[in-house]
């Protein structure tokens, strides 16, 4: 029998890179086969499968897959905390962090830097608060763009810290937006805002679904799309 078959643990998990990874299982009645991912920051593998499908053998994929998954943690960006000197993404543009130990601790955007102070050790965390409050801010101005655009009342909208969706709307009566898009183009985020409001209108991907979108959307939503998909893994860089 396979050594990691035979001594397998109650919650699975994969050597990759030096390291052990879980491996998270997730059951969906419409799949049709078994669909492998790694989690955007490396902190797990993923596997959807069938309901009909073994936990068995959806670990023995993984394990098959080993060195593509090896492959695909390699590329993943190296996490750097935010610190004095350092950058931040903010709307598609890198700024300074400019810390001083006696300045306000709330950012405060300038041209070209975030400046805050209070002690150093906190200050990932009120960076992101940060961050976090301005990708609220402006998910909800977008919304009202687009919710007028498509004719809609406004709906609450939230913030997600999801390591794979960039956006959710939920029985087309709430809308959520993963707060790492505030460090994105303009266009970029909006595009996801615009692809969730659309769905308050038609709850699928069907053409009028696209075609809704496409009226909404002032912009090119593939070159958005194409844009996460080259960089989306990067948004994850600073903050994990």
């Amino acid at each position: 029998m396979i050594d990691w078959l035979r001594r397998a643990p109650l919650e699975p998990e994969i050597a990759l890179g030096g390291r052990t990874v879980p491996i998270v299982l997730r059951r969906l009645r419409n799949a049709r086969r078994l669909t492998l991912r790694l989690a955007p920051d490396g902190s797990a593998v993923r596997i959807t499968l069938p309901d009909w499908a073994e936990s068995r053998e959806a670990i023995a994929f993984a394990h098959a897959r080993a060195a593509w998954l090896e492959s695909q943690l390699a590329r993943l960006p190296q996490r750097v905390a935010p610190g004095p000197g350092g950058e931040v993404l903010y709307r598609g543009r890198a700024l300074r962090l400019a810390w001083e130990a006696q300045a306000p601790r709330r950012p405060v955007l300038t041209e070209d830097a975030v400046r805050l102070g209070g002690p150093e050790a906190g200050l990932e965390g009120r960076v992101r608060r940060w961050l976090e409050g301005e990708a609220l801010r402006l998910c909800e101005s977008d919304m009202a763009d687009y919710c007028a655009a498509a004719g809609l009342d406004p709906v609450p909208i939230g913030l997600t810290r999801a390591q794979r969706r960039w956006g959710s709307c939920s029985d087309k009566s709430r809308i959520r937006i993963n707060w790492r898009l505030v460090q994105a183009p303009d266009l970029v985020r909006r595009s996801v805002v615009a692809h969730e409001v659309a769905h308050l209108v038609h709850f699928d991907h069907s053409p009028a679904f696209h075609a809704l979108l496409a009226d909404i959307y002032e912009g090119d939503i593939r070159i958005a799309d194409a844009w996460l998909k080259e960089f989306g893994r990067e948004l994850y860089a600073a903050f994990g």
